[in-house]
C-alpha cells in the first residue's frame, strides 16, 4: 500500500517536473529492471583478467604438450631409420640433419599448441566466450589507444609490452600505463 502511494506520487511528479531527481531515479530503476529482466550479463574486469590468465596458461600447457608429441613422433621415426655415417645428406653429417629434423618437429609441435589451447579454452568456457570476446575487444582497443610509439626506443628506453600480452590483472594494467607514460616522458626529454 505504501509503495503504491509512492509510485503514484512519482507519476504525478513525472507529469509536473520532467527533469527532477525523482524522475531520474525512476528512469534509472526502469532501465535497471529492463536490463536484469532481459538476462543480459556483463563480465567484470576482474573476471575478464581471470579468464585471460586461464587462456594464457592453457595455451602454454598445450604448447608444451604438443611439443612433446612432436618430439616423440620425430624420435620414433628417427630411431627406426638406418644411418650410414659415411653418406652425407645435403653436404652435412646425417646426425646434424636428423637433429635439425627432431628440433623442427618439436618446434612445429610447439607452434600448434595455441591452436589446441584455444579450442580447449573455448570448450571449457563456452558459456562465457561471447562476453569474453566483447571484453577482450574493449581491452585491446584500450591497449591500442594507450600504447606508445616504438620509433624512439633504445637500449636505455625499451618499449613496455607493446601488445599488452603480459597484462593479467588490473594492477599490472595500471603498471603498464605508468610504464607507457614513463617511456613517453623519457622519449620527449632525451630526443
Amino acid at each position: 500500500m505504501f509503495s503504491l502511494s509512492i509510485r503514484s506520487a512519482v507519476k504525478r511528479q513525472l507529469l509536473v517536473r520532467p527533469f527532477s531527481a525523482a524522475t531520474r531515479l525512476c528512469q534509472v530503476a526502469k532501465a535497471t529492471e529492463g536490463a536484469t529482466g532481459q538476462g543480459q550479463q556483463q563480465l567484470s574486469w576482474v573476471d575478464f583478467f581471470k579468464l585471460r590468465r586461464q587462456q594464457r596458461r592453457i595455451n602454454i600447457a598445450s604448447s608444451v604438450f604438443t611439443a612433446f608429441i612432436g618430439s616423440t613422433v620425430s624420435w620414433s621415426f628417427l630411431s627406426n631409420v638406418e644411418i650410414d655415417p659415411t653418406q652425407m645428406i645435403f653436404g652435412f653429417d646425417p646426425f646434424m640433419i636428423f637433429f635439425a629434423g627432431f628440433m623442427g618437429a618439436t618446434g612445429l609441435g610447439y607452434m600448434f599448441g595455441p591452436l589446441v589451447g584455444s579450442l580447449v579454452f573455448r570448450l571449457a568456457n563456452s558459456s562465457k566466450i561471447g562476453l569474453y570476446q566483447q571484453k577482450n575487444k574493449q581491452f585491446l582497443e584500450k591497449v591500442f589507444a594507450k600504447r606508445v610509439d616504438p620509433s624512439s626506443q633504445s637500449f636505455s628506453n625499451p618499449v613496455p609490452d607493446y601488445y599488452g600480452e603480459k597484462i593479467d590483472n588490473i594492477k599490472s594494467y595500471r603498471q603498464w600505463l605508468r610504464d607507457c607514460n614513463a617511456y613517453r616522458r623519457k622519449a620527449k626529454e632525451f630526443l
